[in-house]
């Protein structure tokens, strides 16, 4: 944004929150979805490669390639990556108050919304003696992923545990990365939120590695060592190799989504309070430097305002370094609209993470959202209720991918299975259909079949009852 588009001149340059000016052109999904603001593609690809590097060599040694890895990526020493139950325990036992009582309560609401998510067995009774049912089963073994590194994450176990217990996984384990100043140990406050919930399988494992890992599991130790079984699904956000492993292990387990860096996008209007607005912005933006942080809005008054904010309280931020660079990252800026109705179209096509609505009316706004992880409406709605005490979960795709998937819940931890009981005479009402379509299909052994049931043969080729 230039002093020439909008009365007034640009605060300090402290930070460079750059402007994608769309006013006065016409651009379909497609032309928006190559304009908003994203990573470099370049990143995305460079990342594939070495985590690819990663994968293959876990897969290939195991636990020796993982405590080189714990020795590389973390700095620490390892000889087996599991927590010992007396660390585990001796964590909660020194959790604060404070944070124990905050964790407890966010654990209570995920609990109640996850409950009230999972979806009831159905029977349909389609004629007399034809059933068909379906049921919900929950997965075997989940790995859950809870990040380490920048900021310590106990709130993503909780957003990870709770809706795999409440579908009834039977087996969880959990990991996150080792810490240096922990002893080689997840961040105490991660295993204490663990062992609040009733986990005993935790690894000091991180990034990539940890991805494969859990979906290949490794063998026993010739020493005796444990080995780590592997799970039918993995969870977790974490930064851009976290996220990159689970698409290249998707298919071998199954996945929640690609949660990688985290993103905010913000719908406002001339009405919007910069101030929140800015606060907002930077709530996120101090999660990583490659976090994205967005303003959609039709006032450029607003943009200014909101720019001019971004620096105060930038610099006024404890991590101001790591939120200036992801503020001044290609991932990040305004984007101008002619309307709010072009800004609703810009926000499909970012498909946020996280999308606030700062608009008049902004529940009928958010109605009309289809791409967003979770939407967050009006002011008192900030992103960081969502991240620790809404209720709601905070485990969401990113980079685009909430076009077509969704956040963790707990039908991430179950498996719908159709359950089909036809009596004779249900089969006998249907059989003529079946050698209709077999025929028309050219597959005549799907009637014969059927056929079979009744005592009846059928003439090559006729498709007709003998």
């Amino acid at each position: 944004m230039t002093s020439s588009q909008v009365q007034g001149s640009r605060p300090t340059d402290a930070l460079t929150f750059r402007t994608i000016d769309l006013r006065g052109r016409e651009l379909g999904a497609a032309g928006l979805r190559r304009v908003v603001p994203r990573a470099a593609p370049a990143d995305a690809a460079d990342a594939e490669a070495k985590v690819q590097q990663i994968i293959d060599d876990v897969r290939r040694r195991g636990f020796a390639a993982l405590s080189e890895m714990a020795e590389r990526f973390d700095g620490v020493t390892q000889r087996h990556p599991r927590v010992p139950a007396a660390a585990l325990a001796e964590a909660l036992a020194g959790l604060a108050p404070d944070v124990r009582a905050a964790l407890e309560e966010s654990i209570d609401r995920v609990r109640r919304v996850a409950t009230a998510q999972r979806p009831a067995d159905a029977d349909v009774e389609l004629a007399d003696g034809a059933v068909v049912g379906q049921k919900w089963l929950p997965m075997g073994r989940v790995g859950l992923y809870v990040p380490g590194g920048l900021a310590v994450y106990p709130s993503s176990v909780v957003m990870s545990v709770v809706p795999a217990q409440v579908a009834g996984v039977g087996s969880i384990a959990l990991a996150s990365p080792p810490q240096k100043s922990f002893n080689g140990r997840p961040h105490p406050t991660i295993l204490a939120a663990a062992a609040l919930l009733g986990i005993e399988e935790v690894y000091a494992i991180g990034g990539a590695q940890a991805i494969a890992a859990f979906a290949y599991g490794i063998s026993a130790g010739d020493d005796g060592a444990a080995g780590l079984d592997p799970v039918d699904v993995i969870t977790g956000p974490g930064n851009i190799f976290v996220a990159t492993a689970k698409r290249l292990v998707r298919g071998v387990v199954g996945i929640d989504s690609e949660a990688g860096p985290t993103e905010i996008a913000i719908l406002a209007d001339a009405g919007a309070n910069p101030v929140l607005v800015a606060a907002d912005l930077i709530s996120q933006a101090e999660h990583d430097p490659q976090a994205g942080a967005v303003l959609v809005t039709a006032s450029p008054e607003l943009a200014l305002a909101v720019e001019g904010e971004l620096q105060v309280q930038g610099a006024a931020t404890r991590h101001r370094d790591r939120v200036a660079q992801a503020l001044s990252g290609r991932q990040s800026g305004v984007v101008l609209v002619d309307s709010l109705e072009q800004g609703i179209a810009v926000c499909d096509a970012y498909a946020a993470e996280h999308l606030e609505i700062m608009t008049e009316d902004a529940p009928a706004v958010a109605a009309r959202i289809s791409n967003a992880g979770a939407i967050f409406v009006g002011e008192y709605s900030p992103v960081s209720l969502g991240d620790y005490c809404a209720g709601s979960n905070h485990v969401l795709p990113t980079g685009g991918t909430a076009a077509f998937s969704s956040g963790l819940n707990v039908t991430t931890f179950l498996r719908a299975v159709q359950v089909i009981n036809y009596g004779k005479a249900a089969l006998a009402q249907v059989a003529e259909h079946i050698g209709a379509l077999s025929a028309a299909e050219n597959l005549p052994a799907h009637a014969d079949a059927v056929r079979a049931r009744f005592g009846q043969t059928v003439t090559a080729g006729s498709g007709t009852l003998r």
